[in-house]
């Protein structure tokens, strides 16, 4: 699908749509509570589908009424050997490995090639050293055995994704367990949103110190009746068109939230101000929106950039070869990105979203300015079916065709 934009101005009051993040977070605790819970406020996306598709795969029903979803709940560790769909979705495949090693029942995790290909590198050690199996095998992941309780030493600058996956299984055990992360610790605010969904569900688990996480064994997840909170992530696609020249005011979020992205109120401003240098190893998620908008002000530097790499596509690179179509050149290195200040020009050539919702709506920013076509817009399906529609409702002159 191609989104086909013309340059004009944002106008308006948008809702934020739900996080997905948490959706993530609360429909698996959902589906780990005895009894019947209801996750309100849950946006169909496609890696939401995908954290669903595989609750149920190990056991749980989930009922869909509306934008509310009834979860009845199952006991991983009952589970029969089962294949788990995990599409394009990152989280979700590495929610779940925990999860599918409380059985001791052979499990399959099956994605797309790009997913398959993303690290795993923490659950591969850890299956070693636990004598547990973990491996690619025609095109999926094949995991069997049962975790042990103890104590756990993880890389905190890979992903906090396998933190977290850790922490949802772990107090399942029959004993206590330690989750010691090994600094540099990146992407802390997730786990806070994972900590919070986790002590909603009536399992704590307390920092011993900095680097410590403590997590009582024999836990029970409590059923409750929730709701998802607006998600900073996709809204700043939408107050970044404000960089343009837009009056946009977006709804729903929580001032308190413990979201790492809702750095962009802090960090818009500053990109408006003048040439900025700011730190995206707490919020990788928001690359590709602040290149944008940096391009749009007056270019900014960026560090903690590593992990881009390791996205639905590469974004640093995937974000400087778009760029360079407006005619703004990014210098990519190591562990930083350089967005310079640049006259953009009208692309000559299609742009294209690399698979990747992101980079899509990012370039959706730039096209506002300039016009401009986007190949493989559909991707905005991953996390935010809706996104182009809700740009229309903004005043923005869009087209999408086949």
């Amino acid at each position: 699908m191609r989104a086909i934009i013309r340059p004009c101005t944002a106008r308006g009051t948008v809702a934020a749509p739900p996080s997905k993040s948490m959706a993530h977070r609360l429909l698996i605790c959902a589906a780990l509570a005895e009894g019947e819970s209801i996750v309100r406020g849950v946006d169909p996306s496609e890696d939401i589908l995908a954290t669903a598709d595989c609750l149920t795969a190990l056991g749980a029903s989930l009922v869909w009424e509306g934008s509310a979803v009834r979860v009845r709940g199952c006991d991983p560790r009952m589970a029969s050997p089962a294949v788990l769909r995990c599409r394009e979705s990152g989280s979700t495949l590495r929610f779940m490995i925990p999860l599918c090693l409380l059985s001791g029942s052979a499990m399959r995790l099956d994605g797309s090639e790009t997913l398959l290909s993303r690290p795993l590198s923490v659950y591969e050690d850890l299956c070693r050293e636990q004598g547990l199996t973990l491996r690619h095998e025609d095109g999926g992941l094949l995991v069997q055995g049962r975790l042990a309780p103890g104590e756990y030493a993880v890389p905190g600058s890979i992903s906090s994704q396998f933190i977290t996956g850790l922490l949802f299984a772990l107090p399942l055990l029959p004993e206590n367990s330690r989750v010691r992360l090994i600094p540099p610790v990146e992407s802390r605010s997730y786990l806070s949103l994972t900590l919070q969904a986790l002590n909603d569900a009536g399992i704590s688990i307390p920092w011993v110190d900095d680097f410590t996480l403590s997590v009582p064994g024999n836990a029970v997840y409590r059923r409750q009746d929730t709701e998802v909170e607006g998600d900073y992530s996709n809204a700043a696609f939408f107050e970044a068109l404000n960089c343009t020249g837009g009056s946009v005011t977006v709804t729903g979020l929580q001032a308190a939230s413990l979201q790492g992205d809702r750095v962009y109120r802090e960090y818009f401003p500053r990109l408006a101000a003048g040439p900025a240098e700011l730190d995206l190893a707490d919020c990788p998620d928001l690359a590709p929106v602040l290149f944008a908008a940096a391009a749009l002000c007056h270019g900014a530097a960026f560090t903690g950039t590593r992990r881009l790499r390791f996205k639905e596509s590469d974004r640093g690179a995937a974000m400087a070869q778009e760029m360079a179509k407006f005619g703004v050149n990014l210098v990519t290195e190591e562990n930083r990105i350089t967005v310079p200040a640049a006259a953009l020009h009208a692309p000559s050539e299609p742009l294209d979203s690399h698979n990747d919702h992101r980079i899509a709506m990012a370039l959706s920013l730039l096209c506002t300015r300039t016009g401009g076509e986007i190949r493989g817009a559909e991707a905005v399906r991953k996390s935010f079916p809706d996104y182009w529609d809700k740009l229309r409702s903004l005043g923005i002159d869009l087209q999408l065709a086949d």
